[in-house]
């Protein structure tokens, strides 16, 4: 038995999970899938006050209440900021970091830092636009969904809040590479606003050459989109076994 921390991105909910831990859970496997403030089934929580340190704290509190250690911490898209900041304090109680088609930042970058300017003025101008400061959810038309998959994720995307879009994460890059990490490489289709996180993977000197060292990365690629747990559930199950 092991134990899998899952935590989703942007717009998203725990909901995005729920074939993976089906699939995990089969195996007789420990499975909790986090729904951060103000999203999913917690957007009635949604407001101006959320900051990124409010969903590391999400996270960090899921670790506590469920008595998780030896985790194997997936994190998708917008939440590799999290599970970065995560490893960088809680290092010692991962067994693996799972970088789902995620953001893998330098140290002072923010979710924002690696997109073009078109796209962080229309996402900033969508947030100051409503009252609770939210990102306005986008159409997951380029996720790669089937038809029914495709309605199924837009009918629950909800709004996203924007405090967190532009805030820098400081962390010790030594201490994150200390957990075994693995990047999960989706490209059909590639999801632009990751575009410029791919390189990172195979540079020798992306966090100083510490992204190689410490516990070791590695990056599996998947012929799918960018919600690869509502697509390919089962391939992506299997990576995360590995892990454990």
């Amino acid at each position: 038995m092991a134990n899998f921390l899952l935590v989703h991105g942007a717009w998203h909910g725990g909901w995005c999970w729920q074939r993976v831990v089906q699939a995990l859970a089969r195996e007789g496997n420990r499975v909790h899938a986090v729904t951060l403030t103000g999203l999913g089934e917690r957007a009635h929580l949604l407001s101006p006050a959320i900051t990124l340190e409010t969903h590391v704290q999400d996270v960090a509190g899921a670790l506590e209440a469920e008595e998780m250690d030896g985790v194997v911490l997936a994190v998708h898209s917008y939440a590799g900021m999290i599970g970065t900041a995560i490893a960088d304090r809680l290092g010692p109680r991962l067994r693996h970091l799972v970088y789902v088609d995620a953001v893998v930042p330098r140290p002072g970058e923010s979710w924002s830092s690696t997109h073009a300017r078109a796209v962080r003025e229309a996402r900033l101008a969508s947030a100051a636009a409503s009252a609770a400061f939210a990102l306005a959810v986008p159409d997951p038309d380029n996720y790669g969904l089937d038809a029914d998959d495709y309605r199924w994720v837009k009918r629950r995307l909800t709004p996203q809040p924007g405090h967190c879009y532009q805030a820098p994460l400081d962390f010790d890059p030594a201490r994150v590479a200390a957990v075994p990490r693995t990047f999960v490489n989706c490209t059909a289709p590639a999801l632009p606003t990751i575009d410029a996180i791919r390189p990172r993977m195979a540079d020798p000197g992306f966090w100083g050459g510490a992204w190689r060292g410490g516990g070791g990365a590695r990056v599996v690629e998947l012929a799918t989109g960018h919600d690869p747990m509502v697509s390919r559930p089962a391939e992506l199950a299997a990576i995360l076994s590995g892990c454990a």
